[in-house]
This record gives structure tokens, sequence and C-alpha cells, in this order.
């Protein structure tokens, strides 16, 4: 286990080097800027409109039995805003792109196609873990603040359409916009973005060091893919104790 975390965080620290070669990178970094963002779009909007609306459906009728139904508004906004929507999204994007990540730097791994690269003279780092982590830290947040809008709308929806709730939409957005600040999404936004970076590297790290052919290759995407959903729900606990100290002070 130190082992690994070794070398994750030494696979990082020459990432971090090579950050003067991105704009020879340019064009793989749009390359999965589009794969991860792009394509993510629709998915990450259907999960967060239905969160949305399970948090409203779900809170909505035991705050109205207590009087305080027009509060809705901002237990939904908030809750989505600082929780809900960047690790969704994360996970999310985990599975998807974490395991995509993973298979395809394994398989060329595994078929001697790295090796290929350092023969040209060509570093992996800068060729391969450059471009993903570099675009999947900037493609999560960005999801992660459609999912935010998504899932208000969603919330919102519910709100009107359930009679145990049955309170307007402008209701509904008015407390939301007395309770949610724009720190609150600006934390879930910082979230976000170290979740990416912890997606991108452990994903990544997992496919450079694939062995065994195609048995190694599915191994590698279920390790890619089960530590980083790990990794996200660890940090989230201590990323949200950082930052409330933060609002606090």
């Amino acid at each position: 286990m130190f082992q690994n975390i070794g070398e994750i965080l030494f696979m990082f620290w020459r990432t971090l080097l090579a950050m003067p070669q991105v704009f020879r990178q340019r064009q793989k970094v749009f390359e999965q800027l589009f794969e991860i963002g792009n394509r993510s779009l629709l998915m990450a909007c259907i999960l967060s409109l239905f969160i949305g609306g399970v948090v409203a459906l779900q809170s909505g009728p035991v705050l109205v039995e207590r009087g305080i139904g027009n509060a809705l508004g901002g237990l939904v906004g908030i809750s989505l805003a600082k929780e809900l929507a960047p690790v969704m999204m994360s996970v999310l994007i985990a599975g998807r792109i974490g395991s995509a990540m993973a298979a395809e730097i394994g398989s060329m791994r595994v078929y001697q196609e790295i090796d290929a690269l350092r023969t040209m003279n060509i570093n992996p780092i800068h060729y391969l873990v450059l471009p993903r982590i570099l675009a999947i830290s900037v493609a999560l947040p960005t999801l992660v603040l459609f999912a935010i809008l998504v899932g208000w709308l969603g919330g919102g929806f519910v709100s009107v359409v359930n009679h145990r709730i049955a309170i307007s939409f402008q209701t509904f957005f008015s407390n939301l916009k007395e309770v949610v600040e724009v720190k609150d999404v600006i934390n879930g936004l910082i979230k976000s973005f170290v979740f990416a970076v912890m997606i991108g590297t452990v994903s990544c790290h997992q496919g450079l060091t694939t062995i065994g052919g195609p048995r190694g290759i599915g191994r590698s995407v279920t390790k890619a893919v089960v530590n980083s959903i790990v990794l996200i729900l660890i940090a989230d606990y201590y990323l949200t104790r950082f930052l409330l100290v933060i609002d606090h002070d």
C-alpha cells in the first residue's frame, strides 16, 4: 500500500514538473476534454436532475409537516452545491472516465506501446498522463457546475408537482437564493477539482503499472475505479472539515 502511495505521489510530482509541456500537448488535451466533458454532459445532467428531485421528494414532506416547507429550496440548494453534486459527479467520472484511462494506458503497457514511446524518446508522462490529468481537472468542475444548476431545477420541479409539498417555483428559488451563497458553490468546485486530480492520477498510475495481459488490464480497471471512489469519500470528509474551518474564520 505504501509503495503504491509513493509511486502515485512520485508520478503526480513528475506530472507537475511536466506542466511547461502543456502547449505541445494541447491537441491531446482538447481531445480528452471532449471525451470527458462533452460526452459526459448528458449523463451528468440526467443524474443530477433526479438527485435534486429525490432530495426534494424525501425532505419536502418532512419540512411541510413541521411548518417549514418554504425552507426546502435552501436545503436542496446547499446539499447539492456543497456535497451531492461534487461527490456524485466524481463517482460517475471515476466509473466512466477513470476506467477508460486505466484500460487505455494499461493496454498500451501490456502490448509494449509505452516501451515504443520511450524508444522514440517520447516521455509517457508528457504524452499520456499530463493531458488526461489536466483535462479531467478542467472538465469535472465544469460538469459539477452544470449538475448543481440542473439539480436545483429538478428539486424545484418536484416541489411544485408533488401534492405533499406543493410550493411554488418562486418560493423555492427565493429561499434557495437566501441560503446558498457563491462561496458554497465555490466549495463544491474546489472539492471537484481535488477529486478530479485524484481520479486522473490514480487511473493513469494503474494503467502504467499494468502487467499480465488482458486479465491484468481488467484488474487495473477495477483497482482504478475502486481506489478512486474510496479516496473520493475519504478526501470528502477532510475537505469538508477544512472548508468549514475556513468559512467560520
